[in-house]
């Protein structure tokens, strides 16, 4: 894996993924940015989401169940000090289907976790990573969001 990442200006970046993707990273207006871009420490965040998320959809559906969205809120504190490392992560998984098993969905999670997240086994080793859920279930009439 290999990814570029190129300065701008002041404290903005492209990053550029080995994939062929780009994306701006700015630092707030006090920091000398000009909030052009999300914060390298928020991509993190975002990744380990999408990488969890990726595993909990796959897990879920090869598990024959009928999931129409799932949604990552995450929530994390850093340290007081430089470096000002993630000290806590909480992922709370909001899972809407069609009858989903609990069991199921707490299982998919748990393997994610535990097993096949890179990104949250790699922040785990730093910080204090927690998960939960809630299940909604999918509403007749509504469009169900990409997934």
């Amino acid at each position: 894996m290999q990814a570029r990442v190129k300065w701008v200006e002041n404290v903005c970046f492209v990053g550029e993924s080995g994939s062929g993707h780009a994306l701006i990273m700015d630092g707030a207006p006090e920091s000398g940015g000009r909030n052009l871009g999300m914060r390298p420490m928020e991509l993190l965040l975002v990744g380990m989401g999408g990488c969890t998320q990726f595993d909990v959809v796959t897990i879920l559906k090869k598990a024959r169940q009928k999931v129409t969205d799932c949604v990552a809120e995450i929530t994390a504190e850093r340290a007081e000090t430089v470096p000002k490392v993630f000290t806590k992560i909480h992922v709370h998984f909001v899972v809407t289907g069609i009858d989903l098993n609990p069991v199921q969905v707490e299982r998919a999670i748990k393997l994610s976790a535990e097993k096949y997240c890179s990104a949250s086994l790699m922040l785990g080793k730093v910080a204090d990573v927690t998960h939960d859920f809630e299940i909604r279930e999918f509403e007749a009439g509504a469009a169900p969001e990409a997934g």
